[in-house]
């Protein structure tokens, strides 16, 4: 068996990662799918898949995170058979995604800043995907409730991703 060189082994390594996000991810989007609804009102939902999308922004770097994102997106509304929740979920992960970029290139914001940005962005994008939908405006009078249920579940996913990033940074240390 030919021996690979340390650029296809690095690739490979690379590639399983991603995977192995895409399907962690994937799994917590499916368990909070079939959880009961915490919060009894219409769009409202955790995002704890997002720990995953905003851990592989610090580990891994913007391109492979929004692959992983597009992936869960995508799978995610496969698997759920949800095809009209497809565009609200690339809208508002597509602009989260964009948030965090620029708030995690701002010296001195936490992990949890950049998550309530990415929150609040993912939001502000489902509201987009609603506009386009149903060509009306009414929907906007839901923006600010919706904002500020971002500081939460922005917070939320935040504390989980700066635990796992702390994690993972006392495992490199000790290797």
């Amino acid at each position: 068996m030919p021996q690979r060189d340390d650029k296809q082994q690095s690739g490979t390594a690379r590639l399983t990662r991603l995977a192995l996000l895409t399907a962690i991810a994937l799994t917590i989007f499916m368990v909070e799918a079939q959880l009961p609804v915490l919060v009894p009102i219409q769009g409202v939902k955790l995002g704890l898949a997002n720990i995953v999308t905003v851990f592989a922004l610090y580990q891994l770097g913007p391109l492979p995170a929004l692959c992983i994102l597009a992936a869960r997106c995508l799978l995610g509304s496969l698997f759920t058979g949800n095809a009209s929740a497809l565009l609200f979920s690339l809208l508002g992960g597509t602009l989260a995604m964009l948030v965090m970029l620029a708030l995690s290139r701002l010296p001195g914001l936490s992990v949890y800043g950049v998550s309530i940005g990415g929150a609040a962005g993912h939001n502000i994008g489902q509201m987009a995907a609603a506009l386009i939908t149903l060509g009306n405006t009414a929907v906007l009078g839901y923006l600010p409730f919706l904002l500020a249920v971002s500081l939460f579940t922005g917070a939320l996913t935040g504390f989980v991703s700066a635990l796992l990033l702390r994690a993972i940074s006392h495992v490199k240390l000790s290797h």
